[in-house]
């Protein structure tokens, strides 16, 4: 039930965007091949959408932070005019006059009562599935599989260079961090200052998550970047200077050609296929 909450179109004011508009399998529940999303009334959204996996780790939402549980996220994306567009009462009023959700909510709950927490409760219980962790990496660590000479060299660069903020296993340390991504005025985004008013947080984004990373183009907060050499190419000799800017990247992260084409050996080795094939999770 909550796949198919997930991927209803009726979510939204115009039955059209459902979750999986911007969360889509194909791109480890990222959007393809946009730099924002499309949204609501051919709006766009002000972020990235971060990939949905590995969710039940995460000790907060939103890439600044802003929500404290997965209803939070959800209520947020469904009413906001740049996303879904919708109100919770509309939604529940669609969702009731249908007999299928009406029995898939009975033999759920126990009766075929549609309230938004058992809603926001079935959404859950699918997102939290979502793991991903069958990845090359992960077949090396439990020693069904063994890296490429560049493949280890990259291992070893990124535990030297990249680990403290893309912590294993999760490859986040779920920090908040200005990586020196310049400001975009046009976008206006302080990132983890929205929510606290806290100078010091400017500019600010939470660590995202490097697995399947090969697959979730574009990158950064905005999506700026379209492949992600370019982000790693960043981090060498595109970092802006500001007053928030993370120390451990004052000076860039030094990188020869051949070890950055090592570092993305490396990182393809994240990708996780058998989470990205698997039926259960499709639409």
């Amino acid at each position: 039930m909550g796949k198919k909450l997930f991927f209803d179109g009726r979510l939204s004011a115009d039955g059209f965007y459902d979750c999986g508009s911007c969360h889509q399998p194909l791109a480890a529940f990222t959007t393809f091949e946009h730099d924002r999303s499309h949204g609501y009334n051919n709006s766009h959204t002000l972020r990235n959408a971060p990939g949905l996996f590995n969710m039940a780790w995460l000790p907060e939402y939103n890439q600044d932070g802003s929500a404290k549980t997965l209803d939070d996220v959800y209520r947020a994306h469904i009413t906001s005019p740049t996303d879904m567009g919708e109100t919770i009462p509309n939604v529940l009023k669609k969702l009731q006059a249908d007999d299928t959700y009406k029995q898939m909510f009975k033999a759920a709950f126990g009766d075929d009562k549609i309230t938004e927490a058992r809603m926001f409760n079935a959404i859950s219980q699918y997102i939290m599935n979502l793991v991903s962790a069958e990845s090359k990496y992960d077949k090396v660590k439990a020693s069904m599989a063994s890296f490429t000479s560049q493949e280890q060299t990259g291992y070893t660069i990124f535990q030297a260079k990249c680990a403290t903020c893309h912590k294993e296993p999760l490859f986040t340390d779920f920090s908040y961090r200005n990586n020196g991504l310049a400001f975009d005025a046009g976008l206006n985004d302080h990132g983890r200052m929205r929510v606290t008013n806290n100078s010091a947080d400017d500019l600010k984004f939470r660590v995202p998550s490097l697995r399947n990373a090969e697959l979730t183009s574009y990158y950064g907060h905005d999506g700026r970047m379209s492949v992600f050499r370019m982000m790693i190419q960043h981090y060498r000799n595109g970092i802006v200077q500001s007053p928030t800017l993370d120390p451990m990247l004052k000076n860039g992260i030094a990188l020869t050609d051949t070890e950055e084409d090592a570092l993305v050996a490396f990182i393809r080795t994240l990708s996780d296929s058998t989470f990205l094939n698997n039926p259960r999770f499709r639409k």
